[in-house]
């Protein structure tokens, strides 16, 4: 895939998937109601979440486009395995970026069903990595997929990243 083509899809693709799961859903499970905001230290914090969840899920859709030359749909995969900058912590930083967005968004307004939702959305999310993603990224890169799942964790980012190939 060409480099503006990998764009053009992976920023359809942001807005298709982690847009409608992140912003839109969140919305209408609020929208029914005006939801009071949280304590400060609640809204500080909830507030992180979101910056910190969608600029770790930017910088890996650009990561697809820029270093893996396709897309995270499966539609349209990249044409290399994607493990530089923040894939070099976690091996699932787009995953975790969405929940960290929808549980931003439960602690600012002290919305529990939000939070559920988060949950819900947690477990499918890996739900899905464990039965699809990790055999078609293990039968698509083979031995170079295999040393970077042994090295990166998939939910809990390491603290330095990790620096083989």
């Amino acid at each position: 895939m060409r480099k503006p083509s990998a764009i053009l899809g992976s920023a359809v693709f942001f807005i298709a998937a982690p847009g409608v799961v992140a912003g839109l859903v969140p919305w209408l499970l609020t929208a029914r109601y005006a939801p009071p905001l949280a304590p400060w230290p609640h809204i500080v914090a909830g507030s992180f979440l979101i910056a910190t969840g969608l600029g770790v899920l930017l910088h890996a859709f650009a990561r697809f486009a820029l270093e893996g030359m396709g897309t995270p749909a499966p539609v349209a995969p990249t044409d290399r395995l994607v493990i530089g900058g923040v894939y070099r912590h976690v091996r699932n930083p787009m995953y975790v970026a969405v929940v960290s967005i929808i549980l931003g968004q439960a602690q600012i307004f002290a919305h529990w069903p939000l939070a559920a939702y988060g949950a819900i959305i947690a477990a499918v999310m890996a739900t899905f990595v464990r039965i699809y993603e990790e055999p078609v990224l293990t039968q698509r890169y083979g031995t170079q997929y295999e040393t970077y799942r042994a090295n990166v964790p998939g939910w809990v980012p390491r603290i330095t990243p990790w620096r083989g190939d």
